[in-house]
This record gives C-alpha cells, sequence and structure tokens, in this order.
C-alpha cells in the first residue's frame, strides 16, 4: 500500500469537537514545562479543524516534541525552538 500525504490524511480526519473536517498546517504552539517555565515550538505540524480551530498533533509529531521538552533548561522563564531544527 502506498502513504498517504498529510493533506490527503488530514481530508479523512473529522474534528472530535464539531465534526468538520481536519487541514495539515505548520503552526507555533506553546507548552508550560515547568511552574516557571514555557517553551514555544515552532513551525509545528497540526490537523486544525476548519470550523471551530481545534487541532490534533499526529503521535510522531508528540514523540518529538516529547523529545524536545525534555532537553529543556527549566531555568529560563521563556525559550522558542523550531521544530524542524
Amino acid at each position: 500500500m502506498g502513504e498517504r500525504s498529510e493533506n490527503e490524511e488530514a481530508l479523512l480526519m473529522k474534528c472530535n469537537v464539531c465534526g468538520s473536517n481536519l487541514t495539515s498546517i505548520k503552526t507555533d504552539l506553546p507548552f508550560k514545562v515547568s511552574d516557571t517555565t514555557i517553551v514555544i515550538v515552532k513551525g509545528l505540524p497540526v490537523f486544525q479543524c476548519d470550523n471551530c480551530c481545534e487541532f490534533l498533533l499526529g503521535d510522531s509529531v508528540i514523540d518529538r516534541v516529547d523529545a524536545i521538552l525534555s532537553k529543556v533548561d527549566t531555568a529560563a522563564e521563556l525559550e522558542v525552538i523550531s521544530y524542524a531544527a
């Protein structure tokens, strides 16, 4: 079987909140990693609802974000990291 592109996969996915179609986009998202530290991950690939803007992260993206966040220096209050780097 051939692999589907992200856009084809998103077209098959429906929003858990409103049932509308999801679209594959890249966006920046904040993650709170400690009481005083926030990390913004830039260029994160997500599936976003065309109607209500709810979003989903794929399993491989979550694994990569976990790896990125595990290396963050929690002494900093704010850190900005590119997903692609």
